[in-house]
């Protein structure tokens, strides 16, 4: 009861009105590019007006100096209690995208998303994979399946249980879906409207689910380069995308190399390598950490990955719109990612310009949800 009554007064506090304010002679980048000098109207949480001189009596903020760009989405975490969301808005990540959990405690956490000190919360629910398979190992009840014929049942199962979309694994270390009841699970999704994502850690099998229709792969595959041509295939035959979770890769591989074969695993600067190639063939990044893996936070965590990115050669706008704009478009979460009239007001004021040098995207002045002002005290 008490657990319901403080989530009733969050709710509450999430949906009374949003400051309306001006930030004025700000760098800005709204997504898609850097704009110099311009100004930002907010009202009632949502973005009104973007540009060089605005009529308005709202508060004015001086953005002199500084450098506006959307909130941040981590594209691959898998949380356990509110606190991760608190942890993540603090740091600018207003968005959390989950990829395996305990559905109802999923649907607790997500009605925390009108919040202004909880990060947006999406799920995939639970994740499909077969009995024994990577994913039920963690000590909770994991539906699963087996044959293609079930595909159209469990799609629909976690629907009903909220899941904005699909995640499958397919990790042959354990026991593994078939590609055949992965293609299934895929069209099954499609047929729903729902986006489905992959979990792969070998070439051939992400070579395969993409043949197959899948709309992103959750990881990298570790076990070889693959050529720019033939990722430039790829991404002529598919608007598919990539989470390299290079972080996850970093902080975990290093162990696995010690007793795995010599050479069946990419060496850190092979991972860095097959991540420009994948810019280079055109595929779309998307940035995500993998939380708690590897001891991996939810908030200030995103910056390390950004910054792996950057190190790999991508230039370092690219790199923000793999945590701001590309992820709310290919996830189809709304209006979300972008500082364009008709947008969510999700906000991170910069002291630094983080297209110079993208360790700047630390130095945080404030952060608005919904245009309000997030809490970051300690």
């Amino acid at each position: 009861m008490k657990n319901l009554l403080l989530l009733v007064l969050l709710l509450i506090a999430g949906v009374l009105s949003a400051q309306s304010f001006v930030i004025t002679n700000v760098t800005l980048f709204d997504g898609e590019e850097v704009i110099e000098n311009t100004s930002v109207l907010v009202k009632d949480g949502i973005i009104t007006e973007v540009s060089k001189k605005i009529k308005t009596d709202a508060t004015g903020i001086d953005g002199k100096g500084k450098f506006l760009m959307p909130g941040m989405t981590n594209s691959h975490v898998h949380a356990w209690g509110a606190n991760s969301l608190t942890e993540a808005v603090k740091a600018g990540v207003v968005n959390l995208l989950d990829m395996h959990g305990v559905e109802m405690a999923q649907g607790m956490m997500k009605g925390l998303k009108d919040s202004t000190n909880y990060a947006r919360y999406f799920v995939a629910g639970a994740a499909a994979t077969v009995p024994g398979g990577h994913g039920t190992q963690y000590g909770f009840p994991t539906p699963t399946l087996i044959k293609p014929e079930e595909a159209e049942g469990f799609v629909n199962d976690r629907v009903a249980a909220g899941a904005n979309y699909l995640k499958i694994i397919v990790e042959p270390w354990k026991e593994t879906l078939s590609h055949e009841t992965v293609k299934a699970l895929i069209d099954a999704a499609h047929a729903k409207e729902t986006v489905a994502v992959v979990h792969i850690s070998k070439v051939e099998d992400a070579k395969k689910v993409l043949e197959n229709g899948a709309d992103g792969l959750v990881h990298l595959w570790w076990d070889q380069l693959i050529s720019t041509e033939e990722l430039a295939n790829w991404a002529r035959n598919k608007d598919a995308f990539i989470m390299p979770t290079m972080l996850t890769n970093k902080l975990f591989l290093g162990e696995i190399r010690k007793t795995a074969p010599e050479g069946s695993i990419m060496s850190d600067e092979e991972f860095l390598q097959q991540i420009k190639m994948i810019y280079d063939a055109g595929i779309t990044i998307l940035a995500g950490t993998d939380p708690p893996n590897a001891g991996i936070n939810y908030g200030t965590d995103l910056y390390k990955e950004l910054d792996l990115l950057s190190k790999a050669g991508i230039p370092n706008i690219e790199v923000l719109k793999s945590a701001t704009s590309s992820p709310p478009k290919h996830f189809k979460l709304g209006k979300l990612g972008m500082i364009k009239q008709g947008y969510k007001a999700d906000l991170i004021l910069l002291n630094e310009n983080p297209i110079k040098d993208i360790q700047n995207i630390s130095n945080i002045a404030t952060v608005w949800k919904e245009g309000k002002e997030v809490d970051r005290t300690e």
